[in-house]
């Protein structure tokens, strides 16, 4: 399929989830309730949902394995995923559910063949693409992350914080 294997997948996984737990950890308790705007979600909010974005497509790709993803399917997904991150109410339980999540996702991650990334998983109409592969799929959480991470980091420069990325490019001249 690829020469990106699951080994791969998950070494880079790792590196992105570590860098939201520095994130997290440089943003003091007192500003996770605090939202970038009106109807945003708050530091809290955002940490939970990365927190618990990687399971459904554990169970989608993992425990059900599934080829065909109807709308009900994902509807249960993100009902899973609510009801989960109503559970990570303080900054000790969202930082060691991005923790422990994030290493069981990259464990799991390790384990994918060339043959399993490569096998299609087709979506009802009006989705498009119909289909993808279970690789894109999987790249997708990390591209996912890295997009909430990067409001968490806007959110820092708003409370006077200098993430931790920026500050070691700086450090390198």
């Amino acid at each position: 399929m690829t020469s990106y294997s699951g080994k791969d997948l998950a070494r880079s996984f790792r590196v992105v989830r570590k860098n939201t737990i520095q994130v997290a950890q440089e943003i003091p308790e007192e500003s996770y309730g605090f939202r970038a705007a009106p109807e945003t979600r708050s530091v809290a909010e955002t940490l939970a949902h990365m927190a618990a974005g990687t399971r459904w497509q554990r169970v989608l790709h993992a425990d059900e394995r599934k080829t065909f993803v109807t709308f009900e399917d994902f509807g249960r997904y993100m009902a899973d995923i609510a009801a989960y991150e109503a559970t990570l109410t303080t900054r000790t339980a969202l930082l060691s559910a991005l923790a422990e999540n994030g290493e069981t996702l990259a464990t799991w991650l390790e384990s994918l063949t060339d043959d399993v990334l490569a096998e299609a998983v087709s979506f009802p109409p009006p989705v498009d693409p119909p289909s993808k592969s279970r690789f894109e799929m999987l790249l997708g959480l990390k591209e996912h992350e890295m997009h909430h991470r990067a409001q968490l980091m806007v959110i820092q420069r708003l409370l006077g914080i200098v993430p931790h990325l920026t500050r070691a490019r700086q450090a390198r001249g």
